[in-house]
């Protein structure tokens, strides 16, 4: 049974709950991060992630949908708050049933799934967290065995890259490394895709049937110079117009689909 217990005013453990919704230095020392929304919630508990803790009101009705989940022993321990903190804690407009408070699993890239035609998506220093998220969501969405975020980068478990992941980083392996070295081994038998606006070949004239991984650069910067001298190929997608590149998400959805195509239609 979880254990449980209430807080009335904006003590140490409710500061620590704010802490961990908007400081990353938090949630990097405490191994958790907050999350809120049936999407999200929902897609934690279904992939088996750590819960360690349901915040709700007091006094509140509770939905079927977030009774189930206090009922059904999800989380380690359930706190009850007063309204107001409620309120404060939840980011939502309209203040969420539920909040919580989930462990943040190790950075071990064997939790991407190895396939000798597997996909990886490589993240070269994203700066975005709602980038981030979107490119997680299309990860899960196309097919990808996992993410890899490289370097200085939009932290995996800021809220908004939670909220534009929308559960998919729950779904799909999400995996930290500082340095392209450090994801070195995990490359073997993977033809290194890196993306340029002044790559060589057009994305569609490039096989992706085989193992590949899809390296992208920082929104500003684009892809570091270690990453360009790694990769095996520097792809550009075609494009019309005046626009000289595109959002670092749209970008990564059009590969995905691309390689998703591919893997689709019958070999030539």
């Amino acid at each position: 049974m979880p254990r449980s217990r209430t807080i009335r005013s904006a003590n140490a453990d409710f500061q620590l709950a704010l802490a961990l919704r908007d400081n990353r230095r938090q949630r990097a020392r405490q191994g958790r991060f907050l999350i809120e929304g049936v999407r999200s919630i929902d897609a934690a508990v279904a992939g088996g992630w750590g819960i360690e803790s349901f915040w709700f009101a007091s006094g509140r009705q509770l939905s079927r949908w977030a009774r189930g989940l206090l009922d059904g022993g999800a989380a380690r321990t359930h706190v009850e708050l007063e309204p107001a903190l409620m309120e404060e804690l939840s980011a939502k407009d309209e203040t969420s049933e539920l909040v919580a408070l989930v462990d943040i699993p190790a950075d071990d890239l064997d939790r991407i799934p190895r396939r000798a035609d597997g996909l990886l998506v490589v993240l070269d220093r994203p700066a975005s967290p709602g980038n981030l998220g979107s490119v997680i969501r299309s990860a899960d969405a196309l097919g990808a065995d996992g993410v890899v975020v490289v370097g200085h980068a939009a932290d995996v478990y800021d809220p908004q890259t939670v909220r534009a992941s929308q559960g998919s980083l729950f779904a799909v392996p999400v995996v930290r490394v500082e340095s392209a070295a450090d994801l070195e081994p995990r490359l073997g038998g993977l033809r290194v895709v890196g993306t340029s606006a002044h790559g060589e070949v057009a994305i569609d004239d490039v096989d992706l049937r085989s193992g590949t991984a899809l390296v992208l650069g920082n929104e500003t910067k684009g892809l570091s110079w270690a990453w360009r001298e790694r990769a095996d190929t520097l792809v550009r997608i075609p494009q019309h117009g005046s626009a000289s590149s595109l959002n670092l998400a749209a970008a990564a959805a059009i590969l995905l689909y691309e390689a998703d195509r591919q893997r689709r239609s019958p070999a030539a």
